[in-house]
């Protein structure tokens, strides 16, 4: 599934063909995706100039002159093509510029969703009114951390893919920053100490960085909007490397399956 890294690749993707740009032809060429498609898409943005693309969490956004933003999330299998040399079946959403751009949404499972709303609504939205920060942004604090796990029990890996505590992190980018920080993913949240938080808050945006300058991680269908593959994953430190070495101390790297997510650490280091 595409995750932060890999939403924010896209739209970094987007945005030189689309931001300022008028939309002379909207198409979606199906109903639903996830779940409906608003049916008054077409006659909302056709004409319309986009003025601004962001990340909200796994969401893109694209702004639009009409006080509109549009929101995509991308599933299992999504991603976005730019200047695509043929529409395919999988195409399900096509935007036109008046540059003569076309962006093409595929997502071959459907898992994927868009919405149409009026944009001062955006963090009213139920998917967004609980999220917590943006583990890029500045809010993301060891004190803050701190009061967030204060107590807890459940694994600290659990906890952070908690979308309430932060927005946006997955299964493969908590592995690999709790291997940065040195910390045992099955450790209860409120037994962190506070030298292996702020390790933690450090290890969080410097994973994620990485991922975005790599172009994110290419598993199964992801490709960035230009159609190249992101390289992200030849650097995993654990994350799909059972029974090889950690890159800290050589120590072997475990797995174990919880709620059909894999957990990859090393027990040598990650204590």
């Amino acid at each position: 599934m595409p995750e932060l890294p890999e939403v924010e690749t896209t739209v970094r993707g987007l945005r030189p063909v689309l931001e300022g740009q008028r939309l002379t032809r909207v198409e979606a060429r199906r109903a639903d995706l996830r779940r409906a498609i608003p049916p008054d898409l077409r006659q909302r943005l056709t004409g319309a100039t986009v003025t601004q693309l962001g990340r909200r969490a796994k969401y893109g956004l694209i702004g639009t002159d009409r006080g509109d933003t549009l929101i995509f999330h991308l599933g299992m299998s999504g991603r976005w093509r730019i200047d695509p040399g043929e529409i395919g079946k999988h195409d399900h959403l096509l935007l036109e510029t008046e540059a003569g751009h076309v962006l093409a949404l595929n997502d071959p499972r459907r898992f994927g969703s868009l919405d149409l709303v009026p944009t001062a609504t955006v963090e009213d939205l139920p998917a967004f009114r609980a999220l917590g920060p943006e583990p890029l942004g500045p809010a993301l604090t060891v004190a803050y951390l701190s009061g967030k796990l204060d107590g807890r029990i459940a694994p600290i890996k659990l906890l952070l893919l908690d979308q309430r505590v932060v927005a946006g992190l997955g299964n493969i980018y908590v592995c690999e920053a709790l291997n940065l920080a040195r910390i045992d993913p099955r450790k209860p949240g409120g037994g962190i100490s506070t030298p292996a938080l702020k390790r933690l808050v450090a290890a969080i945006p410097d994973v994620l960085d990485a991922a975005i300058e790599a172009g994110g991680s290419t598993l199964r269908d992801y490709a960035r909007p230009d159609g190249e593959l992101g390289y992200f994953s030849k650097q995993f430190r654990v994350y799909g490397r059972e029974g090889k070495q950690c890159p800290y101390d050589k120590g072997i790297i475990q797995r174990q399956v919880d709620g059909g997510r894999s957990t990859f650490w090393c027990p040598k280091c990650q204590r």
